[in-house]
């Protein structure tokens, strides 16, 4: 019993560290994604996002440095290329 119990702890502490380490590591095809493609995939599962021009160049930075406290799955880097595509819209 014990020797499974040993067992079952060391392989889901194997998978766990497992999917740490995937989850963190940027692939490339997500950072050669555009910001306008992050926006479609990411914001909208949380939250109806407004329409770029509800709001000015340097309220969509707030909004970024807002989100970059907010969302555990995007980089900075992501956020800022969200944020510079909806600045593009004004």
């Amino acid at each position: 019993m014990k020797k499974i119990t040993s067992l079952s702890i060391a392989i889901i502490f194997s998978i766990g560290a497992l999917l740490f380490i995937n989850g963190c590591a940027a692939t490339e095809a997500v950072t050669a994604k555009s910001g306008a493609q992050i926006w479609g995939e990411n914001c909208l599962r949380c939250h109806n996002a407004p329409d770029p021009v509800d709001y000015s160049d340097a309220q969509w930075e707030t909004v970024g440095m807002h989100m970059k406290q907010r969302v555990n799955n995007l980089t900075e880097a992501e956020i800022n290329k969200v944020v510079e595509f909806l600045q593009s819209a004004n």
